[in-house]
């Protein structure tokens, strides 16, 4: 029997990139091409030219081989408004494009507190600005999707991750209600699918395109979490954890929310502490340097919450919250030392609060991002957490999304 191959295809805001594996999971082909920078306005817009992620998409498949599954995954919550044939009538309106934020109001008046589609980068209020700017749209699509379409799916299918920052319901799996009081026209709402789900079968032995799903749940099935218990913490600039768990669990106060994963959910927090406010106080090159001098049969006995700035979300929720330390250690290894175990303390907290709320406990924990290099931050951690830490298959969003595919067509093939 023939290999079978698969491709992830990751978009980013600035390249797509794309993997391709075997059935096993070992890594064939990657590849990446660039994106021209997005453009800003001074009203908080940001868009892109949906017609160069096409031009980088065909780019990228020259440099692929045959697959007999591919999936896409984007940046959640970027939008564009298409005819009835998918070509796009407007540029992109981006995942962090603020230009629609006097929608945020209405929204907010009659949306449930946990719906995903609240604050000033809301999906749905780059919508309702599309449907207004946009007369004759037929589709609002969402980048995986929009690329999708590029590749045979049809126009107007989304899968459940993808449109939660739409107002889509997860749980009940529908468009709700409250939407028509905002005017929505429903005719712009896609279908939606569970992600892995056969989207285009084409002829014999063609592609089958299997919907994909958004960046950050790609970088999570990335590194083979998968189970339920199964808990990734990316350690960059800031922290976020994910936990895949049996339950929703929505904590609209904490910023907690979930990605429904087939008959599983993906429940995550992020909090502001992490990289940035590490940077803070030691350059990178410092970190490296004091790292082996910290002693940990000795801890410091510091319970901080480190912070770059003003303001947490989660594992509590505090607008005015600082992180100014007025005892810290004189020697500057104990110094990181105290910081690095105050952030320690915020991600078991952080676990802690998904498991208050229903999510259950890791039961093993894989990490991603800069600090996942710190050998003592680990072992720190694994104190902490009582979990020897897991190693991650990948860390490739497009490794995920490359996963997905595969899963897709092998369901398809049962």
């Amino acid at each position: 029997m023939a290999e079978r191959r698969f491709l992830g295809i990751d978009c980013g805001t600035s390249g797509l990139r794309g993997i391709v594996i075997d059935e096993g999971g070992l890594i064939l082909a990657q590849a990446s091409e660039p994106l021209p920078a997005s453009g800003q306005s001074e009203d908080g817009g940001v868009t892109q030219d949906p017609r160069d992620w096409e031009r980088a998409l065909l780019a990228l498949l020259d440099r692929m081989p045959p697959v007999d599954a591919l999936a896409v995954d984007g940046t959640s919550g970027t939008l564009v408004a298409t005819d009835a044939d998918g070509r796009p009538l407007a540029p992109a309106r981006m995942y962090d494009d603020r230009s629609a934020r006097a929608h945020a109001p209405a929204i907010a008046a009659v949306a449930p507190p946990e719906c995903g589609a609240h604050g000033a980068t809301s999906a749905l209020a780059r919508l309702l600005d599309l449907q207004a700017a946009c007369p004759d749209a037929r589709h609002v699509m969402t980048q995986a999707d929009w690329l999708a379409s590029r590749l045979g799916a049809p126009p107007g299918v989304s899968d459940d991750n993808n449109v939660l920052k739409l107002g889509f319901d997860p749980v009940a799996r529908e468009w709700p209600a409250w939407m028509d009081r905002l005017g929505v026209r429903r005719a712009l709402l896609p279908e939606v699918m569970p992600p892995g789900s056969v989207l285009a079968s084409g002829s014999a032995g063609s592609t089958l395109v299997i919907a994909g799903t958004t960046d950050g749940c790609a970088s999570f099935l990335a590194t083979g979490a998968d189970g339920i218990g199964d808990a990734v913490t990316a350690l960059g600039s800031t922290m976020t954890l994910r936990l895949m768990s049996d339950k929703p669990v929505f904590v609209p106060a904490l910023g907690v929310y979930s990605h429904r994963m087939g008959d599983r959910w993906l429940v995550g927090g992020a909090s502001n502490s992490g990289g940035k406010a590490l940077l803070r106080f030691f350059a990178a090159g410092e970190i490296e340097r004091l790292t082996p001098l910290i002693d940990l049969s000795t801890p410091t006995g510091r319970d901080w919450h480190p912070l770059a700035g003003t303001g947490e979300r989660f594992p509590v929720q505090d607008e005015s919250m600082t992180f100014e330390p007025d005892d810290r250690p004189a020697e500057p290894e104990r110094f990181l030392q105290a910081l690095l175990e105050g952030m320690t303390g915020v991600e078991a907290r952080g676990y802690a609060a998904l498991e208050k709320h229903g999510a259950g406990r890791p039961k093993t924990i894989r990490t991603v991002g800069g600090g996942a290099r710190n050998p003592v931050w680990r072992a720190m951690r694994e104190a902490r957490l009582g979990l020897a830490m897991t190693e991650p298959l990948h860390i490739e969003a497009a490794y995920g999304t490359a996963r997905l595919a595969r899963a897709g067509y092998l369901d398809a093939r049962r």
